[in-house]
């Protein structure tokens, strides 16, 4: 513990202690506190004993001392509440008289001694871990850091304490009313196998829409507005998965250098939509704003999706800022390591939540389940997934979070997605999350990048990822649709930028171009970054088609990165995490530009084949094998000569494939019981610069086949319609996806 002297010392740097604080209404000036309930956690507004109209608070502090409730006036006059009833390690009480719109916070009494994890400090107002809203704006000024943040000393600053009063400078939670009723939503439920997801950002989506009121862009309002929802239902897209919208912070890092996170992933309030993207008012309107665009995407038959960040917050390490759960028990929340001062980082955030403890799971699953029955979502993608799963230290399949999850009645309903990866040992673990979850597939990203750009060593990969990664997930009864294909994501190129640079530009980001990933699997078609070079811009629109071609046919559930399909960039920029500007947001002015146009055509056009063709989205892996006397099995590959690959052939590198998908042979039935049956179709992916003849499979594949898709075709509408007899030699153009139809 710091001497005493270096306490006195602080006390005379940074001010008086709390208790002296003006403005503040002392234990006896504050309203009654009846003894209330334990549960549920959080502040909840309801009618208490004799009909009084009260507020509920509950908070879960196990290791604490004592707890106030701190409401706080429109003038900011603070009132102190203490909470004298403790059942089961939660704090409790009733207060009468706090309606909804009453702003809170907390403050929670204890030992200050970080040798041994213990870093409570009653002077920092923290926000409720369950608050439903939050109203204010994190700025990080050295008030809100529970040690002394600019101590001369810094490899001890966070022993020592610092007794400032935080309230003046931290966002408050806001008590909420629910009053919703969801009994006139309908929730689209579209079955794995049949969804397309896009990954939007809720700002940055609509920040810049032409056709969106001004007062409405950047907001949850702007994304249910008839025109933005009208653009997701022309592409044809089933679920928007939205970057993180849990109440979030800015780093400090970024403050000081005048950025923002603009990503999301530094969550702070687990239950609380992310103010800043209310346009109605931060006292709770962000809550009835939210849920009126869920109810606007379902009504369009668009599920939602949540990106959501349970692996850490944004309180960081040891040096990090006091906002919430370190305030009310560090110990109990995150995990520490054998010296106690320090915590155990998996995320490369400074800090990981520590799931094993039955009050932390008790958090995370009281928040999924809040934004499912009470806000409408429909699935959530968990970033760094794998931490969530770690016992004490390994990655465990078997760890406390997937076997609540596999239990419980709400979640396991919903769309799981995990991340399946953290920065820790043992981290990396594709294709390992059980039944019910589906997984980013990173393996599918690189193989199609290295095909396009003439990279892969031979084809054995691409062959598994083109048709659902039955390597990774033919086991324990997970079906294709257990793999979340995508090209690009949130965190590295656009698509454009993918095939328009090789190297990262992000100068911009203010970290010397450090940050974001080397490893980029990129190619410029000869010319870094934008050009004006007609031949290079053509090729490049070309690779454009080609990779969302393929992504969009390839068996599995799509992701899409909101702005690809229009040819959006971020000049280089590969982590343009803390860009919230026009290098994140959509130029929805690239739709006036016939090429960019063209491309989001092509996009809606492919997922409408997808949809209308059964065969082109499975709800089991192929087989291989022959389904009935002819020969013909539900899949086959074939060379450019028109004969099927061999084992030789999976070993070789290769430029050119042919894949068969038979619509006879599709394994289950339809809601009425009858065998489904398709089209069958020929994909011919041709990566090499030169056209090259490709042999079509003759009897019994097929006698004769139309053409449904060119992507060398600036101009897709005089693609369809050209017949090829089977047997006959077809010219492939350079670097081109082909589509063809078995004619009957």
């Amino acid at each position: 513990m710091s001497s005493a002297a270096e306490q006195e010392a602080v006390q005379e740097s940074t001010g008086k202690a709390v208790e002296g604080r003006s403005g503040v209404v002392a234990a006896h000036g504050a309203p009654p506190v009846w003894p209330g309930a334990p549960m549920p956690l959080g502040a909840r507004f309801r009618v208490g004993p004799d009909g009084v109209a009260g507020t509920n608070f509950a908070l879960w502090a196990g290791g604490a001392e004592s707890v106030d409730v701190c409401l706080f006036d429109e003038r900011g006059h603070e009132t102190r509440c203490p909470l004298t009833e403790l059942t089961h390690e939660i704090w409790h009480g009733f207060v009468p008289g706090v309606r909804p719109g009453t702003r809170y916070g907390y403050r929670v009494h204890g030992r200050w001694d970080p040798w041994t994890g213990a870093r409570w400090n009653a002077a920092k107002l923290l926000l409720d871990p369950y608050a439903r809203a939050v109203d204010g704006t994190f700025t990080l000024p050295a008030e809100v850091y529970g040690h002394v943040r600019d101590w001369p000393q810094q490899q001890v600053a966070d022993t020592v304490r610092d007794d400032r009063d935080s309230a003046p400078f931290v966002p408050k939670g806001v008590v909420v009313h629910d009053d919703d009723d969801w009994a006139e939503d309908r929730r689209p439920k579209t079955p794995w196998a049949d969804s397309v997801i896009y990954e939007l950002h809720v700002r940055g989506f609509t920040k810049l829409h032409p056709d969106i009121p001004p007062e409405l862009r950047g907001t949850y309002a702007g994304l249910a507005h008839p025109a933005a929802v009208g653009h997701l239902k022309r592409l044809g897209v089933t679920a928007v998965e939205l970057l993180p919208v849990h109440q979030f912070a800015h780093e400090d890092h970024l403050l000081s250098r005048g950025l923002h996170n603009y990503w999301g992933y530094n969550s702070i309030g687990y239950f609380a939509p992310h103010a800043d993207y209310s346009a109605s008012g931060t006292a709770g309107q962000q809550v009835g704003e939210f849920k009126r665009m869920v109810h606007a995407l379902h009504d369009a038959g668009i599920e939602v999706i949540l990106d959501v960040v349970y692996n850490h917050t944004a309180e960081a390490g040891e040096l990090g800022p006091m906002l919430s759960l370190r305030g009310i028990d560090n110990r109990g929340y995150y995990r520490l390591q054998a010296d106690a001062r320090r915590y155990a980082d998996y995320t490369g955030c400074g800090n990981t939540l520590h799931v094993v403890q039955p009050q932390v799971l008790r958090l995370i699953t009281d928040s999924l389940r809040y934004w499912v029955t009470e806000m409408g979502v429909d699935g959530f993608r968990f970033d760094l997934a794998a931490a969530l799963a770690r016992s004490m230290h390994d990655v465990d399949m078997l760890s406390p979070f997937l076997a609540v999850i596999a239990q419980d009645p709400v979640l396991r309903r919903v769309k799981l997605i995990a991340e399946p990866w953290d920065v820790g040992n043992g981290g990396y673990q594709v294709g390992a999350f059980p039944p019910l979850w589906t997984e980013w597939n990173d393996r599918y990203r690189d193989a199609v990048r290295d095909f396009w750009r003439g990279a892969l060593p031979d084809v054995r990969d691409l062959g598994y990822r083109l048709t659902g990664s039955s390597d990774l997930y033919a086991w324990g009864g997970r079906r294709p649709y257990a793999s979340v294909n995508f090209v690009t994501a949130h965190d590295g190129f656009t698509l454009r930028d993918l095939v328009s640079y090789e190297q990262k530009h992000n100068e911009a980001n203010g970290e010397g171009n450090r940050d974001g990933t080397h490893d980029n699997r990129a190619w410029n078609g000869g010319a870094e970054g934008e050009t004006d070079d007609p031949g290079v811009n053509a090729l490049r629109r070309r690779q454009l088609r080609n990779l969302l071609t393929t992504l969009l046919l390839s068996t599995g559930v799509p992701m899409l990165v909101a702005g690809d399909e229009m040819g959006r960039t971020q000049g280089g920029n590969n982590n343009a995490y803390c860009q919230d500007n026009e290098v994140s947001w959509l130029d929805w002015s690239l739709l006036d530009q016939p090429e960019w146009r063209g491309l989001t055509e092509l996009t809606a056009r492919v997922l409408s084949l997808r949809h209308t063709h059964p065969v082109l989205r499975r709800r089991a892996f192929f087989s291989g094998r022959a389904q009935a006397p002819d020969g013909l099995r539900d899949l086959a590959w074939f060379t450019r000569e028109g004969r099927e690959m061999t084992e030789q052939d999976w070993y070789a590198p290769a430029a050119t494939l042919g894949l068969y998908l038979s619509g006879r042979d599709i394994p289950g039935r339809d809601a009425r019981g009858e065998q489904v049956t398709d089209d069958s179709f020929l994909t011919v992916l041709h990566a090499g610069h030169e056209p090259t003849g490709f042999t079509l499979p003759g009897p019994p594949w097929a006698a004769a086949y139309e053409l449904v898709l060119d992507t060398s075709l600036e101009d897709q509408s005089a693609a369809p319609g050209s017949p090829h007899p089977g047997g006959s030699t077809l010219t492939v153009p350079g670097r081109a996806v082909l589509l063809l139809r078995v004619r009957a």
